[in-house]
């Protein structure tokens, strides 16, 4: 493989070998059945002094690797949230890890700063953001929530503490109670400090209570703070749930403070106009962050971040010195977007991806797969042994088998949950809801159709029978 020649001859049996495993991949178990240390154990504890043949290298795969290997593209993969991947985009990253390209700045590689430009404007329009937004693609949404809440803090501290650090001021930041852990621990980060995160009370829907927020800030102004952040979650980690985003895009503006919207997930679903209509008050907001790596076809790493005004950005990160002084510091040099310097070239497999479904190719996966969760929802809710654990939303089911006291329930479905999960056939993970522990079921794999959904299904009502 370390030859031109071996790479060529390695490189189309690779490319064989995906093709097969994308064929097959139902026929592998969607989780491995494993317990920790299990994969470490056949492998070598040192390096080999010499070189080894592709091979065995190969064969080394197949046999130690492949079997710890939890399978997110396999269409059974209902857990956490998907982390998708396309044909167009594989081939993509293929093409991006050959070229190599470091896109720091514009003159280590103009093509990917300018590519970069354009496919953000494309997202922006897709998305339905005002034209005054413009987007860099971070690796994840929890660097763009960190780099947002950085940005806010220098805004709040008039650019002070990057350069004195902090001074005796004592800053506010808030989200709900349901807001993504990546909050936290970008407060954390940002020296904001956990206790200074205050974690707003959400309703019967699980949903931000607005009135609660401004009785908050003013009871914080009162005692002194600083608020200067707030969180709107369109798509809260364990169900879904939207905030409502204009009455906090209000808040913010009356009070001052940077407005965050995390999408990570349901963010893509803004490619839908049906979706946009529900959601107003997103293109309010300062920051808004969304993951086309989990439901736009584009696999990992892809994260797009859209602010309002780039500059509180670069004020905030950009830091040239003499060896990076190229001569060319346009606003485009993204590397001053953001807290890393070195950035690999993710726009190329967006670019492939969009290009390749077209807006209307995307947009019918993405309302296939919302149609699917309502299939799904409409199967709990027909059945008398499983109730639904709050609302659906787009193609997220929260739902509990049904029996006994509150805490007999909570443990009959952790046991039912994990005696599905060790079948194979299917994937699915769980969240807390007031104490209640429920299943979650979403539906956005690449390739689901119905019928693994009836599968799913199945499994599901069959196990539940076992376990009573």
């Amino acid at each position: 493989m370390n030859t031109l020649e071996g790479f060529n001859l390695v490189g189309h049996e690779l490319v064989e070998w995906l093709t097969s495993y994308f064929r097959d991949i139902e026929k592998f178990p969607v989780k491995p059945i494993l317990k920790p240390g299990d994969i470490e154990k056949t492998l070598p504890g040192a390096p080999s002094l010499g070189p080894e043949n592709a091979k065995n290298i190969l064969a080394d795969f197949n046999k130690k690797i492949m079997p710890g290997i939890t399978h997110w593209q396999h269409p059974g993969f209902h857990a956490y949230f998907p982390a998708n991947n396309s044909y167009p985009s594989v081939l993509a990253d293929f093409i991006i890890s050959g070229l190599g390209v470091q896109g720091m700045k514009w003159v280590t590689s103009p093509a990917a700063t300018e590519l970069e430009k354009v496919v953000m404007c494309w997202l922006r329009q897709m998305i339905g953001l005002p034209e005054e937004f413009k987007g860099v693609i971070m690796d994840t949404a929890s660097v763009s929530t960190l780099c947002a809440v950085l940005a806010a803090r220098e805004k709040a501290s008039v650019y002070r503490i990057n350069e004195q650090g902090f001074e005796g001021k004592v800053f506010r930041y808030y989200c709900s109670s349901e807001a993504h852990s990546s909050v936290e621990k970008a407060v954390r980060i940002a020296g904001i400090g956990s206790n200074n995160l205050v974690k707003i009370p959400v309703d019967s829907n699980l949903c931000m209570i607005p009135s609660k927020l401004s009785e908050q800030i003013e009871k914080d102004l009162k005692d002194g703070f600083v608020p200067s952040f707030v969180v709107g979650a369109m798509g809260t980690t364990g169900t879904g749930s939207v905030d409502p985003l204009q009455e906090i895009a209000q808040i913010a503006r009356k009070y001052k403070l940077w407005y965050h919207v995390d999408a990570a997930f349901s963010g893509n679903a803004l490619i839908l106009s049906e979706f946009r209509k529900m959601v107003n008050g997103y293109e309010m907001a300062d920051s808004i962050v969304f993951n086309p790596h989990k439901w736009l076809l584009t696999n990992f790493d892809c994260s797009a971040f859209f602010v309002r005004d780039p500059k509180l950005l670069t004020k905030t990160f950009s830091l040239v010195p003499a060896y990076l002084q190229t001569g060319h510091n346009d606003e485009t040099d993204y590397s001053n977007w953001s807290i890393q310097l070195g950035r690999r070239f993710r726009s190329l497999k967006l670019w492939f991806v969009i290009r390749s479904y077209g807006v209307a190719g995307l947009q019918e996966i993405l309302r296939k797969h919302i149609e699917l969760g309502k299939y799904f929802e409409g199967l709990v809710t027909s059945s008398s042994d499983f109730e639904l654990a709050a609302p659906r939303n787009l193609n997220i089911v929260c739902f509990r088998f049904t029996g006994g006291n509150h805490q007999q329930t909570n443990e009959l479905n952790q046991q039912l949950m994990d005696k599905i999960n060790q079948t194979g056939k299917i994937y699915i993970s769980h969240t807390l809801i007031n104490d209640k522990f429920a299943i979650r079921f979403v539906c956005g794999q690449t390739n689901v159709e119905k019928r693994h959904v009836d599968l799913a299904w199945q499994v599901i009502s069959e196990t539940a029978k076992q376990l009573l």
